[in-house]
């Protein structure tokens, strides 16, 4: 190119766009709080994280994998915490990651063949039983 003294001059430039990177930095930005990502459930990695509180546990295994399946053929996205940490650690881990459904499965609720569901965004909970906290994401046991 031809600068306006007549000299040959490099030309360079730059894009700026959005990228997967910016975009997923930006809607974390934009929604977030103290305890970490609330996923909008358009964009969420998963719809559900499914926390069995004491993995090990007969009926907590059993409930949590009757969800799973039904929540699966459904067509949700689950992730499912079996993992042998603390209740407090399991909970941190969930907000942190910040999945707009949190299903919990403990042992007290798992004898009474309920579950309680919370909503990460606002934090309410709700306490159902198994058919119907399934059947509320459109599953069926």
């Amino acid at each position: 190119m031809t600068g306006p003294e007549g000299r040959d001059h490099f030309v360079s430039m730059g894009s700026y766009g959005i990228g997967p990177t910016r975009l997923l930095a930006a809607i974390i930005e934009a929604s977030h709080d103290a305890a970490g990502i609330i996923w909008p459930e358009a964009v969420t990695p998963f719809d559900v994280a499914l926390i069995n509180m004491k993995a090990g546990d007969a009926d907590c295994d059993r409930i949590c994998g009757e969800i799973e399946r039904a929540l699966v053929a459904a067509g949700k996205d689950v992730l499912h915490d079996d993992t042998d940490q603390r209740p407090g650690a399991k909970f941190a881990t969930a907000d942190l990651i910040g999945l707009p459904w949190q299903f919990i499965v403990g042992p007290r609720g798992a004898a009474a063949g309920e579950v309680e569901i919370k909503n990460r965004k606002t934090g309410e909970r709700e306490t159902l039983s198994v058919a119907a906290a399934a059947s509320r994401f459109g599953a069926v046991l």
